[in-house]
This record gives C-alpha cells, sequence and structure tokens, in this order.
C-alpha cells in the first residue's frame, strides 16, 4: 500500500470518528418513536412504552444513592444527536434513571440526549399552574460537553483549526 492510500485511508478514518454521535447504535435502534416531542407532551400516556430519543438543557437533577431525576428543557437535535441550544423548546419532560447521576455533571444549563422508554407522565406546578410531564425511563444518557470558543475557527470535520 502506497503512502498516499495510508494518509487517505487514516483521514477518512479521521473524519468518520468526527461525525460519530454520542448515542450508542444499539441505544438508537431501540427507538420506536417517530413522532415530534409536542405531539408526545400532548398525549403522554398513550405512548407508554414506545422508545424515544430526546435532547435538551438540564433544569434540575435530583438524586439519591439508587436513582435519580432530571427535569430537562427539550430542545432539538442536529444530525450528530447534540441538542441545539436555543429558543425553540416544545416543553419540558422527566428523566428518570435506576442509578445515581451525579448534580455536578448533569448541572442546570448543561446539555443532554437521552434515549429511553415512556413511563407514562407527572403533574407538576411552574410558577404557580399545572404542567403535564412526560415521564422518561433512561436506557442511555449523553452529557455534552459546553463548547466554548474564544476565537473564530476554520473547520472541516477533523479538528483542523479550533481554538480554545
Amino acid at each position: 500500500m502506497t503512502w498516499t492510500a495510508r494518509f487517505v485511508g487514516f483521514c477518512v478514518i479521521l473524519m468518520m470518528l468526527g461525525c460519530a454521535t454520542g448515542i450508542s447504535q444499539q441505544a438508537r435502534s431501540q427507538v420506536t418513536y417517530q413522532g415530534t416531542f409536542a405531539a408526545l407532551q400532548k398525549a403522554p400516556d398513550e405512548h407508554t412504552g414506545a422508545t424515544v430519543i430526546f435532547g435538551g438543557k438540564v433544569v434540575a437533577t435530583q438524586g439519591s444513592e439508587t436513582s435519580s431525576e432530571i427535569t430537562v428543557l427539550q430542545l432539538p437535535l442536529d444530525t450528530r444527536g447534540r441538542p441545539k441550544d436555543g429558543d425553540r423548546s416544545q416543553g419540558r419532560y422527566i428523566v428518570q434513571s435506576k442509578q445515581f447521576l451525579d448534580p455536578a455533571i448533569y448541572q442546570a444549563g448543561s446539555l443532554l440526549t437521552v434515549v429511553g422508554r415512556v413511563a407514562g407522565s407527572e403533574v407538576r406546578s411552574i410558577g404557580g399552574f399545572q404542567y403535564v410531564y412526560p415521564v422518561v425511563e433512561a436506557i442511555e444518557i449523553k452529557s455534552w460537553p459546553a463548547t466554548v470558543r474564544k476565537s473564530p475557527s476554520f473547520h472541516f470535520g477533523i479538528g483542523v483549526g479550533t481554538w480554545l
């Protein structure tokens, strides 16, 4: 194999790794719900048992030794499965986990993506009115690192030109 062929092969592998998603293919293959978050939020109990993939911004995290609960402001996902941080939310939902999720990692304002099963809904108060939260039992959760750029950069998918 020539040096050029090896270099091209190496570049292709790097580009493939750069395009990888945060959620495993195994978890993604379990997703059965293809509707919008807004449709699920209107009637979460009708979708109990469906497996979903949603993203969003953490509002609050509560944990104990045996379980955790994260309240999430839903945000649309990009092609890599990362939430698009902005003001295009369709509502809130609750993620429940049977393991301890550290509030220092899943802190308010951080972004996450979750694959999980819809377990129904809970009604809780937000600012004086009753709000219906879809409840998702986590199968896999991806916490996304904050992206901080201090200067403009040019990026072609393999990390060239990223400045922090």
